[in-house]
């Protein structure tokens, strides 16, 4: 059994692990620092932690644009805190070992590591899939650079 926390980016819906969410916040202009990535919006001052936040959308190319339901992920990975910015979240939901299949393989132009699975989720209407994320190795990938590498 595995609790994730989904979120939408673009038309797609994603999965994380709960155990990594601190918790969840209206979306706020972050602090931009300069030189930075377009990826990375800048920083929080999250009850006096210095917090950087990532925007998810534009590390997988969608549009960044704010609507009212646009939010802040706030993760705890490896001891240190990273905020990551998404359209929307959606639940937490439950998935069984039954529901996961294996994450499919992309040759080496796409960096795909961070992808631990599909979870697809029967519904009424038909199925519902989410694509499963590291986020822990997402936000340690070397791009990011943001916590040290996670194995």
């Amino acid at each position: 059994m595995r609790e994730c926390l989904t979120f939408r980016i673009g038309g797609e819906e994603f999965g994380i692990d709960i155990l990594q969410v601190q918790e969840i916040r209206g979306y706020e202009t972050p602090t931009r620092i300069a030189g930075a990535p377009s990826f990375i919006k800048g920083v929080l001052n999250l009850r006096g932690v210095i917090v950087p936040v990532v925007d998810l959308r534009t590390k997988f190319g969608e549009a960044a644009n704010c609507e009212p339901v646009t939010v802040t992920i706030i993760l705890s990975i490896a001891g240190r805190t990273v905020g990551a910015v998404v359209d929307s979240v959606s639940d937490v939901i439950e998935l069984t070992l039954d529901q996961i299949r294996p994450a499919p393989e992309f040759n080496s132009s796409i960096d795909a590591n961070h992808i631990v699975g599909i979870g697809v989720i029967a519904q009424s209407e038909g199925e519902r899939m989410l694509i499963l994320l590291d986020i822990g190795k997402l936000m340690s990938s070397f791009d990011m650079g943001l916590i040290p590498a996670i194995h």
